[in-house]
């Protein structure tokens, strides 16, 4: 049975009693802790004394939260002995069952018989997905050889001219396999190689590589085509009138504060972008000194960085968040 840890102190004694545990840090207001709730009692229906099913109330305990580096719900925190062995964050059925079995000891329910499979298919062969393989890397050269050994002039400088952009790029060598050779050639109407795609589109072959590179249209091109979100922080707090960088998103905040404010927002009935920076660590970390503010959620009206939560609702509730976004975006 789940137990509701109490205190810090309640969590300790029960960590150092139990050989295993799952420490589940939930909200009531997210829906995905339900789910997780879910997962976590089928696996552990049948683990009797091998471990502790617990549960940590995050913004009832933030200290408790705080102090084992939790910064959005769901997550679950497993452990074997005492010891901090793996921790799930979101929703991730197979991550849990892999971290739980691993602790607790159990196996996984043994899967029902099932009638002899069909012979295998064939494996799937790099022509079979032609759209998919000049996708597979942004930067994408079919070429001749590879780059540490290029097999003809024309790839040899097509590699020059992209290694000299400074940005990663994947290749492959229709040397080795005749019938993407001759299918991409179909694929992309270009009769010869090398071949350059960028994002899955074509560029051109050799020609245009270089003349690109020659005017300099192919180190801006690549350099706007692949720029990251951290690299342009003044744009990025810029891309709505309104932005607030959260964790999580509108729909599923993974924070009790980005929930908070996200409702503040809304209520204004004024549009707004987010970001979630649970899903890049470089602007998690970087945009914290872009700002000079330590902690999310940040609110940005045209650039300008207005604050976090406390500001927000402190705004919200003596009316000046609604007048400050009236003015603004009228």
């Amino acid at each position: 049975a789940r137990v509701e840890v109490a205190s810090a102190a309640d969590l300790a004694a029960r960590l150092a009693a139990a050989p295993a545990a799952a420490v589940h840090f939930w909200a009531q207001w997210c829906e995905p802790c339900g789910a997780v709730d879910e997962t976590l009692a089928a696996l552990t229906a049948d683990s009797g004394d091998a471990g502790a099913l617990l549960r940590v109330e995050a913004e009832a305990h933030s200290e408790i939260a705080e102090a084992h580096g939790v910064a959005a719900v769901p997550c679950v925190l497993v452990f074997k002995g005492g010891k901090r062995v793996a921790t799930i964050e979101g929703v991730n059925p197979p991550a849990l069952a892999a971290a739980v079995e691993g602790a607790f000891g159990a196996a996984p329910p043994a899967a029902p018989a099932e009638p002899a499979a069909a012979p295998a298919a064939p494996a799937k062969r790099p022509v079979d997905d032609l759209a998919g393989l000049v996708r597979s890397h942004d930067v994408m050269l079919f070429m001749k050889g590879n780059p540490d050994a290029p097999r003809c002039g024309f790839s040899r400088k097509a590699v020059e001219r992209l290694q000299a952009t400074g940005h990663k790029f994947g290749t492959f060598d229709i040397l080795e396999d005749e019938d993407v050779r001759q299918e991409l050639k179909k694929f992309s109407q270009w009769p010869t190689y090398p071949q350059l795609y960028l994002k899955g589109e074509l560029l051109g072959g050799n020609d245009i590589i270089q003349e690109m590179a020659e005017s300099g249209e192919l180190q801006k091109t690549f350099d706007e085509a692949l720029k990251r979100p951290v690299d342009d922080l003044a744009g990025l707090v810029r891309s709505h009138d309104v932005m607030l960088f959260m964790k999580g998103n509108p729909d599923a905040p993974r924070c009790g504060f980005s929930r908070k404010a996200v409702e503040r927002l809304q209520a204004t009935g004024h549009k707004f972008g987010t970001f979630d920076i649970l899903e890049d660590e470089d602007v998690r970390q970087e945009l914290k000194k872009f700002s000079q503010w330590p902690t999310y959620p940040q609110l940005y009206l045209k650039g300008e960085l207005l604050g976090g939560n406390d500001i927000i609702q402190e705004m919200a509730e003596s009316g000046e968040l609604q007048k400050t976004f009236d003015e603004a975006l009228k």
